[in-house]
């Protein structure tokens, strides 16, 4: 059996919000987007920047709504969800040309969710070759774009 190691999330996951409450909704109560990465802003959703992003381009759609399962989110809610991964997938291939996405949500601890009381929709831009040794054997991941040009990049396209 393999095992793949991934001490890099660690940080991420054990990391307290600012205010010891929700990550998220801490993020979508930040009086500036651009300190919380929030590059879009919608009637019940976010789309904001993965802070330890697995690809460049790596964002997620976040209710404002803090439930910890998609069915207990309201309808509109879940809706615009899907709405906005849709608008957040034409934007990520405008931006970055991907030949693959990755849309997923992690729904609990046990499945993966860093964050497991907040529900929140990953998009990942993917290009043969990226998911390389470097993640596991030297705990790097490689980045071509610095986090703040994905912002300014990400923010103008859903401005425009």
């Amino acid at each position: 059996m393999d095992h793949i190691w991934s001490p890099w999330r660690y940080q991420y996951v054990t990391r307290a919000a600012p205010s010891g409450g929700c990550v998220f909704c801490d993020k979508a109560a930040a009086k500036d987007d651009a300190e919380a990465l929030i590059v879009h802003r919608a009637k019940h959703n976010y789309i904001v920047l993965n802070l330890y992003p697995y690809t460049n381009g790596h964002v997620m759609v976040v209710p404002y709504q803090h439930v910890d399962s998609l069915t207990a989110a309201d309808a509109e809610t879940a809706a615009e969800m899907m709405d906005l991964a849709r608008a957040t997938e034409s934007v990520l291939r405008q931006l970055y040309n991907p030949p693959g996405i990755n849309i997923g949500m992690n729904l609990g601890d046990c499945a993966g969710a860093g964050v497991a009381g907040h529900i929140h929709l990953h998009l990942l831009p993917r290009w043969p070759g990226d998911a390389n040794f470097m993640s596991v054997i030297a705990e790097t991941r490689v980045h071509i774009e610095d986090l703040a040009l994905t912002y300014a990049r990400m923010r103008e396209a859903f401005a425009a």
